[in-house]
């Protein structure tokens, strides 16, 4: 099929390669060229990848998600359907990408111009130079590249740089009112004052030095949307800023996710499927009964209708209590169960009390033997990562809001850990823990005021916080070590809340590839009490000393990130896939204390043992 870029994986479209995000691949001809495109919307999905909507056979149902995100239910990124095994279908559905940037530069030449001005070949996406393609002779094609320079905004705008205004054409530029020739090379300066833009026509030059000021771009953002459209513009008053096409913060997805937890993850369940959402919008007991009958689901569930109808009425109740709370449900279910729990179903569990070796710090250590998360995605941002809750900086993936989102389900396996929360309360209410805190909380509420919120932040720092959150990802450097799973597909669940009903601490390691890695047992089996010791005492020895010491100790390489305390890269920073955070509220000085304040660290008097 013409103008077929490539492949992504699944997961990869609800991660990094989601709707409006910037997507590179190789493709076309005669060796092929770097494409640039923006992942179209979800209107896209529904046109290249029929039949629309739920009507896709492949979709996933999550009960809780659903509720949570006002959903009926999610799709799956589309792929070949297998049709024998190792044979795949011809027939899968395709995702768009938009062209973008579409001004393109000739890397010989070095002219930069829109994408309808340079040559093309029938069904071949990659553009060439022809003048410089004819000069190099024979098939050879001189294929063009997507400029680095591209506009965006921190409400998820995304424009092109405005190469004419940046150049300043002499008002008798002969080019005037027509396609100007524009060249972007260096020279012998370094940096992007070397890098300089000129006119063919008239002769005026500019360097790209300040271009990416504050104010180097004067005036609003245009609120471009071209992932949904070129009619999809809408007012916006943010200040345009602009970066590099591959900048690091230039997509940053907006993902809700859910464990299958009791009673949504028994075969029931499963059998209902795509008809709970007809259930749960259904007014009153009686409307779901006449559905219950209608489309005989005592038939397809194999239970009597009374007994149906029951177990449906208490699940509807659980959804619509007022005062639910995902991450409070599934904490619930981790640590009410003192026995093996869930076997055959989604939620397989092995609890057991915390090793006599750590029992004064930890209350249980669970074995999630089998697991099942599914994660929605439901926007994006730009500039920053999102904030916790309803953000209005977050940028829509489609124009009309469909009764779906795309999403991915992984199954895999995990260690759930909860700490003893006597304990915690009695440390985090010492002062030197709380002003070590503060410290982290001010900070971080200094840099969300100065990215221009007036409001207070959405995220309360607490030493409760920094202490677990830290704690996984210490966990997680050390099981990557131990469990045979790279520590990218390894993801941490947190379960932190303080001066609420809803009082946790405890959290969750657990894999997050429904790819290559699978769930071999590896994990879980660290759970175990003689394992379980042994990670603990390595993980939490390793933390006592960073090969950036004193600089990380002392907070000092912790700067880039307002939030945290002592952290860097050599040592509790992990892979953007695994952290819930984006890798900020981290302070391993509370984790196992520091040389000057050996009473901050949580764990500080086990270390203490070990080393007696």
């Amino acid at each position: 099929m013409g103008n077929e870029l490539g492949a992504v994986r699944r997961s990869q479209i609800i991660t990094t390669h989601g709707p409006g995000s910037i997507v590179d691949f190789r493709a076309g001809g005669y060796g092929g060229a770097g494409i640039s495109v923006v992942a179209a919307g979800l209107e896209e999905w529904d046109r290249w990848a029929p039949p629309p909507g739920l009507g896709h056979p492949q979709t996933v149902y999550e009960p809780r998600l659903q509720k949570q995100l006002g959903v009926d239910g999610f799709r799956l990124p589309p792929v070949a359907p297998q049709v024998a095994p190792g044979v795949y279908s011809n027939n899968a559905g395709k995702l768009v990408g938009v062209r973008f940037p579409r001004w393109l530069q000739c890397p010989r030449c070095h002219l930069i111009r829109q994408s309808r001005y340079w040559t093309e070949d029938a069904g071949d996406p990659a553009l060439y130079c022809a003048e410089c393609s004819e000069k190099a002779g024979g098939r050879n094609r001189v294929h063009v590249v997507p400029v680095r320079f591209i506009v965006i905004c921190d409400h998820g705008h995304l424009d092109e740089f405005p190469w004419d205004w940046w150049v300043k054409h002499n008002e008798k530029c002969p080019l005037r009112g027509r396609r100007k020739e524009l060249k972007l090379e260096g020279s012998a300066t370094a940096g992007l004052a070397g890098l300089i833009l000129s006119c063919l026509g008239c002769g005026s030059s500019r360097s790209m030095e300040g271009c990416f000021g504050p104010d180097a771009i004067p005036g609003q953002c245009q609120g471009r949307r071209p992932w949904l459209g070129t009619d999809a513009d809408e007012p916006c008053g943010a200040d345009p800023r602009v970066v590099q096409r591959g900048a690091s913060n230039l997509y940053f997805s907006v993902i809700e996710s859910a464990l299958d937890i009791p009673p949504w993850s028994d075969e029931l369940q499963k059998k209902i499927g795509m008809r709970w959402a007809m259930l749960d919008q259904a007014p009153d007991q009686n409307s779901r009964r006449l559905l219950i009958q209608a489309m005989r689901l005592a038939d397809i569930t194999g239970k009597p209708e009374d007994e149906l109808v029951g177990a449906i009425e208490d699940r509807i109740a659980r959804l619509r209590s007022p005062d639910r709370n995902l991450r409070w449900e599934e904490y619930q279910q981790f640590v009410q169960h003192k026995q093996p729990f869930g076997e055959n179903t989604e939620f397989e569990i092995r609890p057991a009390a915390a090793p006599p070796e750590l029992a004064s710090w930890l209350e249980s250590v669970t074995r999630a033997t089998r697991l099942r998360e599914v994660r929605a995605l439901r926007g994006f941002t730009r500039v920053f990562p999102p904030a916790a809750g309803d953000d209005e900086r977050i940028a829509k993936i489609s124009l009309n809001r469909p009764p779906w989102l795309p999403a991915v389900e992984n199954r895999g396996e995990g260690i759930f850990i909860q700490l003893r929360l006597d304990r915690v309360r009695t440390w985090e209410n010492s002062q030197a823990v709380v002003d070590r805190a503060a410290a982290s909380r001010k900070a971080y509420e200094q840099a969300w005021r100065d990215r221009g919120r007036p409001s207070a932040p959405p995220k309360l720092v607490t030493p409760r916080l920094l202490l677990i959150h830290s704690l996984a990802h210490a966990l997680i450097r050390q099981l990557s070590l131990s469990c045979g799973y790279s520590s990218a597909s390894l993801r941490e669940r947190l379960y932190v809340d303080v001066g609420s009903s809803w009082d946790m601490a405890g959290l969750l390691i657990f894999t997050s590839s429904p790819d290559a890695d699978g769930t071999l047992g590896g994990l879980a089996r660290q759970g175990e009490s003689t394992n379980i010791v042994r990670v603990f005492e390595d993980a939490l020895s390793s933390m006592t000393w960073c090969s950036s010491d004193p600089l990380c100790i002392e907070g000092v390489h912790a700067r880039t990130e307002p939030a945290n305390g002592a952290a860097c890269h050599a040592c509790l920073l992990a892979a953007e896939t695994s952290c819930e955070e984006f890798n900020a509220f981290l302070d391993r000085g509370l984790l196992v204390g520091t040389p000057g304040q050996p009473e901050l660290g949580f764990f500080e008097d086990y270390l203490r043992e070990l080393r007696s």
